[in-house]
């Protein structure tokens, strides 16, 4: 099966589209082989699946591991449909703070891969979105780590259509700016 990879303009990420089959009993597709991957020079080792419901406007997100827990994440949305959000954290990157969206859907099924370096989060566009994900290292307690979603340094353009549904811990969630006072990953940092 095919997968198309396309080199997104922040560094490390990658955008991956999947050959599809459809028929009249539905469709069908790999969504993930290691050996596709390496094809298109993606040599990771996944060790951990998570997967997440949420319903309408909630935003999961931002969030991160810090380098004692770095993480790569394959993000993919199974059921309806998400607004994908990263940003850069490589102090010293030319997009440093700089975030991009992508829409993830059960239709499109779509792929985002995310390098450590990049917080993570996503809104919810459809009545119920289920995210399942691929990690490259465990999860992390200590490492964990969070900006805000509405940070206004960060001036996210969240597409919903209300009032954004968070947890507490996430509505919590630190600055951007004092993201920067104290970096998880200086100018140099190589996962």
């Amino acid at each position: 099966m095919k997968v198309t990879v396309t080199e997104e303009d922040l560094p490390g990420v990658k955008l991956l589209d999947l050959e599809t089959f459809n028929d009249d009993r539905g469709f069908f597709y790999e969504n993930y082989s290691s050996r596709r991957l390496a094809e298109h020079g993606i040599d990771l080792v996944f060790v951990q699946d998570n997967h997440s419901r949420s319903n309408a406007n909630v935003v999961r997100g931002l969030h991160y591991q810090g380098p004692a827990g770095a993480q790569w994440r394959l993000v993919r949305c199974t059921v309806g449909e998400i607004f994908d959000v990263i940003v850069d954290l490589q102090i010293g990157s030319p997009t440093l703070g700089q975030w991009r969206g992508y829409r993830l859907s059960a239709d499109n099924k779509r792929q985002l891969l995310i390098p450590p370096a990049y917080a993570h989060g996503f809104a919810v566009l459809s009545d119920v979105a289920e995210v399942q994900y691929k990690c490259s290292a465990l999860h992390n307690a200590a490492a964990e780590r969070a900006l805000a979603y509405n940070d206004p340094d960060l001036a996210i353009e969240w597409p919903l259509n209300g009032a954004p549904v968070t947890s507490a811990k996430d509505g919590a969630a630190p600055s951007f700016k004092n993201y920067l006072a104290n970096a998880d990953f200086p100018a140099g940092w190589d996962a």
